[in-house]
């Protein structure tokens, strides 16, 4: 390899390390070629899976300011640059290598920090992204139902909620307040005949 080959191999990968959300050091001793495309495979969309020479990759950490890799750039090495989701990333090579123990996870780097193998098995363990948000967004709609049913309520009720919370609140105190609300909260459908009784009420008042 020329040494412009060289200068340009270590800035490429200097690069993937600043751009890379997470990092994966592996050894690939004993892995054909077949097993590495099925690996790549198993981690498209989260990570590319590089075959890396080590004296290039460690002036390209050097270049990028990586320490996490330092003394552990020997034998065959291959980084799994991360740019999508770790956790997805790293359970992709935690169950391939649980497929095919030839493949060993050494290190890994997240966000700056460096990271062992039994770190990235745990990281594995957790949730994906996706699976936090969408249990996030569950949270949210539970929250939220309560306030879009007193938006969708009639204002007679809406009303009573607040003057029964007012009252609560000047006879017994602030702590007390959440339970009035509780209490006075009636469904639409019930809250209906009591603004009809009221009105009716009302009328006969100006009949007479």
């Amino acid at each position: 390899m020329s040494r412009a080959d060289k200068s340009a191999a270590i800035a490429e990968l200097a690069e993937k390390f600043r751009s890379s959300n997470a990092a994966v050091l592996t050894e690939y001793r004993g892995l054909s070629v077949a097993q590495i495309t099925e690996l790549r495979g198993a981690l498209r969309g989260n990570a590319t899976y590089a075959v890396v020479k080590n004296t290039l990759t460690e002036l390209a950490a050097k270049e990028a300011g990586v320490t996490a890799f330092d003394g552990q750039l020997v034998g065959p090495s291959a980084i799994a640059f991360v740019d999508g989701d770790p956790v997805e990333a790293a359970k992709g090579l935690r169950d391939f290598a649980k497929a095919n123990p030839l493949l060993v996870i050494k290190s890994g780097l997240l966000d700056g920090k460096a990271l062992s193998s039994d770190e990235i098995k745990k990281l594995a363990d957790l949730e994906s992204r996706e699976v936090l948000l969408a249990k996030l967004a569950g949270a949210m709609n539970a929250s939220l139902s309560k306030a879009v049913y007193l938006f969708a309520a009639p204002l007679s009720q809406t009303a009573r909620v607040v003057d029964a919370l007012r009252a609560k609140v000047e006879v017994e105190g602030p702590a007390a307040a959440a339970p009035a609300a509780e209490a006075t909260e009636e469904t639409p459908a019930e809250a209906a005949p009591a603004a009809e009784a009221t009105a009716d009420v009302a009328t006969g008042g100006d009949d007479a």
